[in-house]
């Protein structure tokens, strides 16, 4: 019984862990792309908007990384091609400002995730925003 009970407490650490992981990756995740549409658009586009794009470009970027991934330089660009079309779905205007959304929710994740990092906690990794 003694057994079980620790097995059931390292479970239960490690479901914890990983619940802890994916609310702070999605959290900044979210974040990073709120502030590229914030910055970008020029208008309030919502958080929610923003969470959305997260989980669904996460969602997309794994899918298309399953398939093509390993396929050496195209693998990664057609990755990078689907969240940004992720984008481009999910907010107004064209591919230029899909890309600039992009582009700054990279910048910020990167920047939130080393300030994060440089106090011990965490690593280089964002749910929604490839790094």
């Amino acid at each position: 019984m003694v057994h079980l009970q620790s097995m059931l407490l390292q479970a239960d650490a490690g479901m914890t862990g990983a619940i802890t992981v994916f609310v702070v990756s999605f959290a900044i995740g979210t974040a990073a792309i709120y502030a590229g549409a914030r910055l970008v658009i020029d208008s309030e586009t919502g958080v929610v908007r923003a969470g959305v794009t997260a989980l669904l470009g996460a969602i997309v970027w794994t899918v298309v990384s399953l398939f093509v991934g390993w396929i050496p330089l195209i693998g990664p660009l057609l990755m990078l091609a689907a969240w940004i079309t992720v984008i481009n779905v999910l907010y107004p205007g064209s591919w230029r400002t899909a890309i600039g959304v992009g582009f700054v929710a990279w910048l910020v994740a990167l920047g939130l995730l080393i300030a994060l990092a440089s106090i011990g906690i965490g690593s280089y990794d964002a749910m929604g925003v490839p790094l």
